[in-house]
């Protein structure tokens, strides 16, 4: 079983850029709570690293036009799936911003 996190950012230095400037200027508009689970402004929070890099479990992290690119499908984004011979929903989604609630 792998576990496949889609962040509700596309990839590149310009979105990269354009997804730091909303964090610093209008965190409470921005549009992925994934992100903010896994990542300050800048870097990755460092409990998310020591969760991911002791987990046994296998983990893929794309923004989601990597994933329709190499999975060829399209989701409400952020998601959390999970990967066998399928893609299965991993974490239930709500209609609020789900993963904003999370506390570490």
């Amino acid at each position: 079983m792998k576990l496949v996190f889609v962040y509700n950012a596309d990839s590149g230095p310009v979105s990269g850029l354009f997804d730091i400037g909303h964090k610093l200027f209008s965190p409470e508009t921005y549009q992925c709570g994934l992100c903010s689970l896994t990542h300050d402004t800048f870097t990755e929070k460092q409990i998310w690293r020591d969760f991911r890099e002791n987990s046994d479990t296998e983990m893929e992290f794309l923004h989601r036009d990597e994933f329709k690119k190499k999975y060829g499908k399209e989701f409400d984004y952020p998601v959390v799936l999970q990967r066998n011979d399928t893609l299965e929903f991993s974490l239930p989604r709500k209609k609020s911003t789900p993963y904003r609630t999370w506390k570490h």
